[in-house]
């Protein structure tokens, strides 16, 4: 049993179980129906995507140094109140069942998926 993240609308490998999408806004043109089938996510879990404004920060980001600054924001910002809540119960459900949380991001390092699996990792989490 274990978490994976993933990029969002990749092609699901086996065994990853439900994928969660950490992310402020659904995928733009596709239908709610069709979430699922397009590889997007099963559900949507807003409340572990940055606050708008980060998102904004990070999609000005050119270069490394700009990236760690709005990395530590993030960290800060999903390491409290009710995503730290639910980053907790992801932790712990990683060790009984498969699932995966994502995000559009092409590039992981530069992507707040990256400061989730470090704050998953944190609190214990078991990684594909």
């Amino acid at each position: 049993m274990s978490v994976r993240i993933v990029r969002l609308g990749s092609p699901r490998v086996e065994g990853e179980g439900l994928r969660i999408g950490t992310v402020r806004r659904p995928p733009r043109g596709v239908p709610k129906a069709e979430f699922a089938s397009r590889n997007y996510y099963d559900v949507w879990l807003p409340t572990l995507s940055p606050s708008p404004e980060l998102v904004t920060q990070a999609l000005a980001v050119t270069t490394d140094a700009q990236w760690r600054t709005v990395a530590r924001k993030m960290h800060a910002e999903l390491d409290h109140g009710d995503a730290a809540k639910v980053l907790d119960v992801l932790a712990a459900l990683s060790a009984t069942t498969d699932f995966s949380v994502g995000c559009y991001c092409e590039d992981e390092n530069r992507c707040h998926r990256s400061v989730l699996r470090q704050l998953l990792a944190d609190r214990g989490a078991v990684f594909a």
